[in-house]
């Protein structure tokens, strides 16, 4: 399940990455610095790599709550540009996203700009894994309580109901306003939603990047939980080592760059 996690992570920044460069350096050239496998790389060994190396989750707190900040920004933008792009959308705007398993109507722009709070289709049963991936923490829950000054399970209750209920209004706002600004329009990409109005766009670009900077820095939350399972599972009755726990590193990212590439 974590493994996953990190390989979809991974293939976030594996395609989103070489968009953001090319739009920075305004190239569209196809140069080793543009190719999402070796940006993977790169990214794994330069930022990934030395943070999960840290023998404890409490030194990841600095770098998990700038991810949060980045996603806070991402929320924030997608909430100012419901205000600022227009209904009906422009004209050059065609990439709509349509239903193929039910026919084409043409709809008028009233229509169009007219959001449906409730839709049931042959579509709505692939929402409910990525709801249920959205929540998925069980995982990290030990490490998170071993790190708390005063264990308890009052505590340990209060850091898991602010914990979902933060993700849950950002989630949430990003989900509505999201929807609200492209209607029928939406992509399952949001971002990529906005390049079809916006060719270059300074403030998306930095939510771009914001959003890799969040993705990047969750990937070394994500992998300690599995690597103190497998830590367990090879030597659960030894004292702390470190070639074991740089080896097992080691291996997770490489199996899932592997897997990723």
């Amino acid at each position: 399940q974590n493994f996953g996690a990190m390989a979809s992570y991974l293939y976030v920044v594996k395609y989103e990455l070489p968009i953001v460069i090319k739009a920075f350096l305004e190239s569209n050239d196809n140069a080793w610095y543009t190719n999402g496998d070796y940006l993977v790389l790169l990214v794994t060994v330069s930022i990934i790599l030395p943070l999960s190396l840290l023998k404890n989750l409490g030194y990841l707190g600095y770098t998990s709550g700038f991810s949060l900040l980045c996603m806070v920004f991402f929320v924030i933008v997608v909430i100012y540009k419901k205000f600022q792009i227009p209904c009906p959308l422009p004209e050059n705007f065609i990439n709509i996203t349509v239903n193929v398993s039910q026919p084409q109507v043409n709809t008028t722009e009233e229509e169009s700009c007219k959001p449906k709070y409730f839709v049931f289709n042959s579509q709505t049963v692939y929402a409910v894994p990525i709801l249920t991936f959205a929540f998925v923490c069980h995982p990290a829950i030990l490490p998170m309580y071993e790190e708390l000054k005063d264990r308890s399970r009052k505590n340990m209750q209060n850091v898991a109901n602010v914990s979902f209920l933060g993700m849950f209004v950002m989630y949430l706002l990003a989900a509505l306003f999201g929807y609200l600004t492209f209607n029928e329009a939406v992509e399952p990409e949001l971002l990529h939603t906005y390049s079809k109005v916006y060719s270059v766009d300074l403030v998306l670009l930095i939510v771009r990047f914001a959003v890799l900077t969040a993705v990047t820095l969750t990937v070394p939350v994500v992998l300690f939980p599995i690597r103190t399972s497998v830590n367990h599972l090879l030597g659960a009755s030894k004292d702390f080592s470190w070639p074991r726990h740089i080896c097992i590193t080691v291996a997770l990212l490489v199996c899932v760059n592997i897997l990723v590439i």
